[in-house]
């Protein structure tokens, strides 16, 4: 590993916890690392990381405009040397970026394969840069005792990726994009990845008018199957994760909603295999809350890790803004903390900077704000399962099942529920109130006082 050069953010001290009084912007008022929450330490049940891509790869452009952020290590970049040899720029990058996540005290990181080195001039090559960065990410890790959260492929970004990746109507660009994938899955096993996530970017379509949907989708099945076996073989003891998301870049994406992904596992027998990586802003735009979400995937055995971020309701496409609603995040807590927390996942920060916000500096800020956000949100999630008093009434509200197991169980049919009605004179069930403005307010309460 080349020698860290001068620091990208001399300025910044290690970030601290000075609790909710702290006036110290640069501080965690929240966050208390080592804080015992319900038998773990904050650290523990947060498991946060920082993403690659928007904080360090991304140089604030967007289809109106080009890159405004300071980022030296960018050679795109407002202050970036565009003669920089793209490995020499790849390797600022990755100090820049373990500079930062060491001073931030983040646990984890997580990259896509092209967000850490240059493509080379031949899918061989491309693979020779990747290893190369992948040694000098080794290094940081053991320096600064960082851990991977996940990696995973970009197969979405490239023109060649334009019809999608494993649902591509030609078999080569599926073989392309199953060896990309193979290749930075050998590398997050290598780099001790907790995960490893699939996003099909461009896995959907724009019209049937020129799409075969069943034969896309046993296509993707297929690549996925793939991707499970090569998980055995290597010997890979993460978890494989789908991140749902419904829209954009394409206007149907095979992966929907976390219900749909269960669907599709269910129909190619990989529900026992793969879970779901939840993007916060993803769930929105599918039309749902994020705790829906969450509570989807618990329950349907595949919850996996979380993309802390947030959207937001009058812009309808993805905004990857730092979460700031302890009201949304607590319900989500509130689920995760009910499913047991997590095991291989964690909340990973898949959030960018507004355009206006060039400073290398504003990346603390947008973290230390995602992180007290989250760190708040623990505290009055366990307060409200400790308290109980929701989960009671909630219990309360179905025990009438408890004496009607029997229609569980398939004892009684259709038929004797009619004929017990019309033997009655008296069957006559009442409604009764489901109490959500008295149940919301005691949210609200719990989130006033979480210390």
């Amino acid at each position: 590993m080349t020698a860290t050069p001068n620091p990208f953010f001399p300025d910044i001290d290690a970030i601290s916890y000075e609790g909710p009084d702290s006036d110290n912007p640069l501080a965690f008022r929240w966050y208390d690392a080592d804080r015992v929450v319900m038998g773990k330490t904050m650290a523990e049940h947060l498991r946060f990381g920082v993403c690659y891509w928007h904080s360090f790869a991304w140089d604030g452009s967007d289809i109106f405009g080009q890159g405004t952020l300071d980022r030296p290590w960018n050679p795109a970049s407002r202050t970036g040397d565009s003669a920089m040899d793209p490995m020499d720029a790849a390797k600022l990058k990755m100090a820049a970026a373990f500079e930062f996540i060491e001073k931030l005290g983040a646990s984890f990181f997580s990259f896509h394969d092209i967000d850490i080195a240059p493509a080379g001039s031949s899918f061989r090559e491309t693979c020779s840069y990747f290893d190369e960065m992948v040694d000098e990410a080794a290094g940081h890790m053991d320096r600064t005792g960082t851990k991977l959260l996940w990696g995973t492929t970009n197969a979405f970004s490239h023109p060649r990726f334009m019809a999608g990746a494993a649902t591509n109507p030609n078999p080569d660009l599926f073989a392309y994009a199953a060896a990309q994938v193979a290749h930075c899955m050998n590398a997050t096993h290598r780099l001790g990845g907790s995960n490893y996530v699939l996003w099909g970017g461009r896995e959907g379509y724009e019209t049937l008018l020129n799409t075969d949907m069943s034969r896309e989708l046993d296509q993707l099945g297929r690549f996925l199957n793939m991707v499970v076996e090569h998980k055995h073989t290597i010997g890979f003891e993460g978890a494989l994760l789908i991140e749902p998301k419904p829209m954009e870049p394409t206007k149907h994406q095979y992966d929907y909603d976390v219900a749909t992904v269960y669907g599709f596992l269910q129909r190619y027998g990989l529900e026992n295999e793969i879970k779901v990586n939840i993007e916060v802003n993803h769930a929105t735009l599918s039309g749902h809350d994020f705790h829906h979400e969450v509570a989807t995937a618990v329950h349907s055995g595949i919850f996996g890790s979380i993309d802390a971020n947030a959207g937001d309701d009058r812009l309808g496409w993805d905004l990857d803004l730092f979460p700031k609603s302890v009201e949304q995040m607590t319900l989500g807590m509130l689920e995760i903390l009910r499913g047991g927390g997590f095991t291989t996942g964690g909340l990973m920060f898949d959030t960018k900077l507004r355009r206006m916000s060039i400073e290398r500096d504003d990346l603390f800020h947008g973290h230390i704000g995602g992180m007290d956000t989250m760190a708040r949100s623990l505290l009055a999630a366990a307060s409200i399962l400790e308290d109980g008093e929701i989960d009671r009434r909630r219990t309360e509200r179905y025990a009438g099942w408890d004496a009607e197991q029997r229609i569980l169980d398939g004892a009684v049919t259709l038929q004797q529920l009619h004929d017990s009605a019309m033997a009655s004179d008296d069957f006559d069930p009442q409604p009764v109130s489901g109490r959500q403005e008295a149940l919301e307010n005691l949210v609200a309460r719990h989130i006033e006082r979480a210390k």
